[in-house]
C-alpha cells in the first residue's frame, strides 16, 4: 500500500499517562492530574440526568444535523442555526476546514507555539505550513500578516493561545482582519472563551457580518465539562457554511453528547461559578510565582505556564513523583516550563506545595 508521503514519519497524538497507570507505576495512592485542561469541577450537575435519558434508545442514529443543540446554541449566541457547524470537538471542524480548504498547492499560516492540530491536519492535506513564533508569548499578527499570499488558505488564530494562555485584544484583532484579503478564512479558535475575564478580548460573534471569511471555534470540552462527549462547533457567514457542510460526516455527533451540551450549555450559573473560582486559582498561581521571582505568562484559559529554569522534563518528572501531573514545556515549545491546569483549591493547595518541595530540591541539587 501506498500511503501519502506527507504522513510518513508523522506520530499520533499522545495524551497524557491515565492517573491509575500513574499510581500502579510509582506505588501512589494520591494522583492529582493537571496537565490536560479539563474542568476539575465536571459538567452541571443537571447533565446526568440528560445523559440518563438520551441513553434510553442506543440503536437509533443521533440527529445528524444535530437540530436540538443548533437551535440552542444559535440562541444562546444570537446567530443564525445555519451559521453553525458541528464536530466530535472543534477538533473536527477544524479537520474539516483543512479537508475543504487545503491542497498541496496552497498555504496556512500559525503562529508556534499554538494548537498542533493545525499544522498536523494541514500536513495530511499536503498545504505549505507557515509558522510565525509568538512575540512575547502573543501571536504576532503583523507578522502572520506578512506570511500570507495568493495562495494562502487559512490563518489560524488561537485566541487564548494554547499552550501560552495569552490573548489578543480586540483592537489588536480588528486591526488584523481588516487587513487580512478575502480569499484566506480567518479562524479564531475560542476553547477557552468561557474561563476569559479580560474586558478588551474581541467580540469575534459581532464581527462575522463585517467580514465573512471569519470563522469561529467553540466547544463544550472545557468549562462546560464534556471532554469525554467530543462536541465542539464553528460559527461563519451562512455561504461559508453551506459550502463546508457537504465535508461533515453523517451522524458525527452522538445523540448522548447533543443532550448533554443543550444542559450544560443551559446552565450559566454553573459556568459563572466555575469561571470564578478558575480566576481565583490563577491569582493564586500569580501569587506564588510572584513571591518566588518566577516567570510566568499571564493567562485567560484555565491553565498557566510557568518558567523553572530547568528542563520541563525533569520538573515534571519530579512534580510527578510526588503525585501530580502536569505538562512538560519541552513538547509544547517551551523548553524550561510546565504547562499546569488549575484545579479545585485542595488540588492547587497540594499542587504548590509540591512544586515549592521541587523547586528547593533542584535549587539545592544544583547548588551541590
Amino acid at each position: 500500500m501506498k500511503f501519502k508521503s506527507q504522513i510518513l514519519g508523522m506520530t499520533p497524538y499522545k495524551p497524557g499517562k491515565p492517573m491509575e497507570e500513574v499510581k500502579k507505576e510509582l506505588g501512589l495512592k494520591i494522583v492529582h492530574k493537571l496537565a490536560s485542561n479539563e474542568n476539575p469541577y465536571g459538567a452541571s450537575p443537571k447533565v446526568q440526568e440528560a445523559i440518563k435519558q438520551a441513553a434510553l434508545h442506543p440503536e437509533v442514529y443521533p440527529d445528524g444535523y444535530a437540530g436540538n443543540i443548533r437551535e440552542a446554541v444559535a440562541e444562546h449566541l444570537n446567530v443564525k442555526q445555519s451559521q453553525l457547524l458541528f464536530g466530535a470537538g472543534s477538533d473536527e471542524v477544524i479537520l474539516m476546514l483543512c479537508r475543504a480548504l487545503l491542497t498541496p498547492e496552497t498555504n496556512t499560516v500559525m503562529a508556534t507555539p499554538s494548537f498542533s492540530q493545525y499544522k498536523h491536519n494541514a500536513v495530511i492535506e499536503g498545504a505549505e505550513i507557515r509558522e510565525v513564533p509568538l512575540k512575547n508569548g502573543i501571536h504576532d499578527l503583523p507578522a502572520m500578516l506578512n506570511q500570507i499570499d495568493d495562495k494562502t488558505r487559512i490563518v489560524w488564530v488561537c485566541n487564548p493561545n494554547n499552550p501560552s494562555g495569552t490573548y489578543v485584544g480586540n483592537e489588536e484583532f480588528e486591526d488584523f482582519l481588516q487587513q487580512v484579503p478575502n480569499h484566506v478564512l480567518v479562524v479564531s479558535d475560542e476553547a477557552y472563551i468561557e474561563y476569559v475575564t479580560a474586558q478588551d478580548f474581541p467580540n469575534t460573534l459581532s464581527s462575522l457580518d463585517n467580514f465573512p471569511n471569519l470563522m469561529v471555534l467553540r466547544t463544550f470540552s472545557k468549562a462546560y465539562g464534556l471532554a469525554s462527549m467530543r462536541i465542539g462547533y464553528g460559527v461563519a457567514s451562512e455561504e461559508l457554511m453551506n459550502k463546508l457542510d457537504p465535508v461533515r460526516p453523517p451522524f458525527n455527533t452522538t445523540t448522548i453528547a447533543q443532550h448533554a451540551a443543550i444542559a450544560a450549555l443551559n446552565d450559566h450559573a454553573y459556568i459563572e461559578d466555575c469561571r470564578i473560582k478558575n480566576r481565583e486559582a490563577l491569582d493564586q498561581f500569580e501569587a506564588f510565582c510572584k513571591e518566588r521571582k518566577l516567570s510566568y505568562l499571564p493567562s485567560e484559559t484555565n491553565f498557566m505556564l510557568i518558567h523553572t529554569g530547568i528542563s520541563g522534563d525533569e520538573m515534571f518528572n519530579s512534580l510527578l513523583k510526588k503525585g501530580i501531573i502536569v505538562r512538560s514545556g519541552e513538547a509544547l515549545g517551551f523548553p524550561e516550563w510546565i504547562r499546569v491546569t488549575t484545579g479545585t483549591s485542595e488540588q492547587n493547595k497540594y499542587f504548590l506545595q509540591a512544586f515549592e518541595e521541587c523547586l528547593n530540591e533542584h535549587k539545592h541539587s544544583i547548588k551541590g
